[in-house]
């Protein structure tokens, strides 16, 4: 993911998705982790009208699962979030997402194996809150 502007980009404008990250985007699409499975199997069915996509591609990033209404993207952490610089990585393309009105949450790996319909139910009432 590398870069975290387009050069010449200002303040809330990500840089233009490119061809590679859309490919990247479909190639993800087919190697999903469990957990991003699971919760997938909750959110395509469009619960209470609202759409998700999965492995969704805005500007140089790939959000595991995006809400275009609420403008809201979901990231399932597993534990390689909590090594390294990851954490200090995550916290930037979080604030870079925010500029350009994309909140983001976190969800960890761990509470959507142990019950996904309860993840997904909380993700939904937090979308209802933002209404």
């Amino acid at each position: 993911m590398g870069r975290w502007r387009a050069e010449g980009a200002t303040e809330g404008q990500l840089a233009q998705t490119t061809r590679q990250t859309i490919l990247k985007a479909k190639e993800l699409r087919k190697t999903m982790s469990k957990p991003e499975i699971m919760l997938w199997q909750q959110l395509r069915k469009k619960p209470l009208g609202i759409k998700f996509r999965r492995q969704h591609p805005i500007g140089s990033y790939i959000l595991d699962f995006y809400c275009p209404s609420a403008k809201l993207g979901i990231e399932v952490d597993g534990m390689a979030h909590d090594m390294g610089n990851r954490p200090e990585r995550d916290e930037q393309r979080d604030w870079n997402l925010s500029q350009d009105g994309i909140e983001i949450i976190r969800i960890s790996a761990q509470d959507v194996l142990d019950d996904p319909a309860d993840v997904a139910d909380r993700i939904l009432r937090y979308i209802q809150s933002l209404r």
